[in-house]
């Protein structure tokens, strides 16, 4: 097992020692972990490649994302389609993610937790099954804002991939194109409203200083590892 990623920054030896540090920490307990980071930073990728190996090393392993727990349209375009303050605040039901997946999984929780609870693209609440978490289980859950002050102290362990405003907008004009219909709509909607938002989170919540794991990921290839446990 590779115990120190921050002397080589390879993705390989970086993603190895996280698989390393999941598999040991907590072991008699779920291990909840949020993988944070701005728009289009590689958490979900990030996250499926660790919960993709981590099985391997002995734990079973429970896949979420902060998407599975978005607030209904009316909520979140209440302050306007493009307001960073609407992003910020009303994107996501926390109460719903808390009580529904983080607050069961926690030390004093009975392990019966849901991983989503609303599809943003019908804007429908789903029914998604209840279902046991085994006893060592780890939980990883991607997604944006994760280390606002209201979860910061649900996490065992926070992981924070960080990127430039500019390398968050280049990697959205290549994904989210289908999404929002054409390159200017990508532009508008970062510019208007995700970049601002990720900045008011950065002074409200100032989350790469509370991450256990802080990573540099401009360069997804070769991440430089800034912070590290112990």
């Amino acid at each position: 097992m590779i115990t120190d990623p921050v002397s080589v920054p390879s993705r390989d030896h970086v993603v190895d020692a996280l698989i390393g540090l999941l598999a040991g920490t907590c072991p008699d307990r779920v291990l909840r972990v949020a993988i944070d980071g701005p728009d289009a930073a590689g958490k979900t990728t990030l996250a499926d490649e660790l919960a993709g190996t981590l099985a391997d090393r002995g734990r079973p392993v429970i896949r979420a994302s902060v998407d599975g727990f978005h607030q209904p349209q009316a909520v979140r375009r209440r302050r306007g389609s493009l307001s960073p303050e609407g992003y910020f605040l009303d994107a996501f039901d926390y109460p719903a993610l808390r009580r529904l997946l983080i607050d069961p999984l926690s030390p004093d929780g009975d392990r019966r937790y849901r991983t989503a609870a609303f599809d943003h693209r019908s804007d429908s609440p789903l029914d998604s099954p209840t279902r046991e978490a085994a006893g060592n289980a780890v939980l990883i859950v991607d997604g944006v804002f994760l280390l606002r002050h209201e979860l910061r102290g649900c996490w065992d362990l926070a992981v924070f991939l960080q990127i430039s405003p500019a390398e968050s907008l280049r990697r959205a004009l290549r994904r989210d194109v289908a999404l929002f219909g054409s390159h200017d709509a990508v532009r508008e909607r970062y510019k208007a409203r995700y970049l601002p938002g990720q900045k008011l989170y950065h002074a409200s919540a100032a989350p790469r200083d509370h991450a256990d794991v802080l990573i540099d990921h401009e360069r997804p290839e070769t991440p430089r590892v800034l912070r590290w446990p112990g």
